[in-house]
């Protein structure tokens, strides 16, 4: 995001605050998959792309502190400590990464004291703090034994995690009531990526939208259409099913039964009042693919209901889609068409997504499933620009306010 764009959404960039001999809080998004019970990091995209934060600030001469999460306390992916993460840093930025097992202790106080012009220091997760999650605004989290004694040891506050911008999480939006605060580089490039779409959409507009998450995708398909920032929206995956129901298709007791155990059979009412009020501008499946005994199988919706499971649209409507794709000037893309993960199921998404690939339209993924779709088919480099986020881009594109960035939109400076 540049010029007109940034002083639009009111928060600073790394160009706009000096960073020389000062201690510099970053929050980026460190959460990676990880070995459950190694603790081994198996893929480190993540700091990979935040490094490049990291290290322009080592450039500038600032003290770097970052502070992140690993997995939520309670599952398989929760890890205290963060010493893995900082020897993978160190590993990209080719560099020495301290690392302590403390958060805002003396041990931690003490080494970031210590810290010298263009050293880096992890702290343990940030989820070990019970206050981290703690349902709480701004000003209520700024007041948090931990952002008071960590900000009283920095200069400035970096916010680069997009991804964990959706959470009004202490680490997210306390400090920015403490200190003068901006953006990273992760966060400007995503929010650039997502202004060509909502901000200025060269036209056609087409969205994709697919996955489980139906009362996020009704939200998505409101906004988009009411707005006029979609010209049309293609569905499929469960979100697809739920408005086929609402156009009176019948899928068979299985798959409805799988709607209603989903919770998204609840949101058929906004489904039916959005199918009636944006009809000409949403594109359901004409077929389908079911599983049975293993092997795939295609229907046509007409050929509905069915009892076995439906796992993907149909070749059909993914030629009719990947046509209309074809012609479109940008295209949106939140979650895949059909049950990725088994390899007979994920024809009618790489058919769809290898149109927006070989197309020279701008393109933006976005969406957990979403990635680990694009990179099962070899795609993931062939996007315009494909989101690091999960929650927070499915936030955004329902047009809700995201609690990082309007945190340092109001941020002390």
């Amino acid at each position: 995001m540049k010029g007109a764009e940034v002083v639009k959404l009111g928060i600073k960039t790394l160009d706009d605050i000096e960073f020389r001999g000062k201690v510099a809080i970053v929050r980026p998004d460190f959460n990676v998959p990880i070995d459950p019970i190694t603790k081994v990091i198996k893929d480190d995209s993540r700091i990979r792309s935040h490094a490049k934060t990291i290290k322009e600030l080592i450039d500038k001469g600032a003290k770097v502190v970052i502070i992140a999460h690993q997995g939520r306390p309670g599952e398989p992916d929760f890890s205290e400590s963060l010493e893995e993460h900082a020897k993978r840093l160190s590993e990209i930025l080719n560099k020495p990464v301290k690392y302590v097992h403390d958060l805002f202790g003396e041990e931690a106080r003490r080494a970031i004291r210590e810290l010298k012009t263009g050293e880096v220091l992890v702290l343990k997760n940030v989820r070990t703090y019970p206050y981290e999650t703690k349902k709480l605004s701004a000003e209520e989290h700024a007041r948090t034994e931990m952002v008071e004694i960590l900000s009283s040891l920095a200069d400035v506050f970096i916010l680069d995690g997009f991804s964990v911008a959706h959470r009004s999480h202490a680490s997210v939006v306390g400090f920015t009531r403490k200190l003068p605060s901006c953006m990273g580089r992760v966060m400007e490039r995503e929010l650039e990526a997502l202004s060509r779409i909502f901000e200025h959409p060269e036209k056609p507009c087409i969205c994709i939208l697919g996955g489980a998450k139906a009362e996020k995708g009704t939200k998505a398909i409101e906004n988009l259409l009411r707005k006029k920032i979609a010209d049309k929206i293609l569905l499929g995956g469960l979100i697809g099913q739920l408005f086929l129901v609402a156009s009176n298709v019948d899928l068979g007791r299985p798959n409805i039964e799988f709607l209603k155990r989903k919770n998204i059979y609840e949101c058929l009412p906004k489904a039916v009042e959005l199918n009636k009020e944006f009809k000409e501008s949403i594109e359901l499946p004409v077929d389908v693919a079911v599983e049975i005994n293993g092997l795939r199988r295609e229907l046509e919706v007409k050929e509905l209901p069915t009892d076995y499971p439906i796992y993907d649209i149909g070749t059909k409507t993914a030629h009719k889609y990947a046509n209309i794709v074809k012609t479109a000037k940008s295209v949106l893309v939140s979650g895949p068409l059909g049950v990725y993960e088994k390899d007979e199921f994920i024809k009618g998404t790489e058919i769809v997504f290898r149109a927006i690939a070989e197309s020279k339209v701008f393109s933006l993924a976005g969406g957990g499933d979403t990635l680990a779709a694009l990179k099962k088919i070899d795609l993931y480099d062939k996007f315009t620009y494909v989101s690091l986020a999960g929650g927070a881009f499915v936030e955004y594109i329902t047009g809700s306010k995201l609690p990082g960035i309007e945190a340092l939109k109001s941020a002390v400076t």
